[in-house]
């Protein structure tokens, strides 16, 4: 029995796959890496849906109590960055997917910087939050 021919693909035939601004350029990347990057992208926007869910949850929580102006600032920072930080994984795919297929150094971690310094900031006015919460007794 024999087994049935496979067909090469045909480079001579555009790519109609989107973003052109991606696939339109280079060659076609190594399986393995244009995957890890994809996962990459991924996992960013599921820390952003969960910095969302968070901020949601933060406001539903605010809503109920008497609780500070504070919580519910938290909740919209929380929220708005994780809309940023989902846009921002699709800017970083395309970046790394353009630079894998151009076969180009890999671009820096771009968002990665801000959100540390987000997370320090924040973790910082939490701290002095809860001091001066804690010495006056509100």
């Amino acid at each position: 029995m024999s087994q049935p021919e496979k067909s090469a693909p045909r480079s001579s035939e555009p790519d109609d796959r989107k973003p052109r601004s991606v696939y339109g350029v280079g060659a076609e990347p190594d399986v393995q890496a244009s995957l890890a990057n994809e996962r990459t992208a991924l996992s960013w926007i599921r820390t952003g849906l969960a910095l969302v869910a968070g901020g949601v949850a933060l406001a539903t929580l605010a809503s109920f109590g008497d609780l500070p102006v504070v919580i519910v600032a938290i909740a919209g920072l929380a929220s708005l960055g994780g809309g940023l930080l989902a846009v921002w994984s699709l800017v970083g795919w395309r970046r790394t997917e353009r630079a894998l297929r151009l076969q180009e150094p890999l671009p820096p971690p771009s968002a990665l910087p801000w959100l540390v310094g987000a997370v320090v900031a924040v973790a910082i006015f939490l701290a002095g939050f809860a001091a001066y919460q804690a010495l006056t007794g509100v």
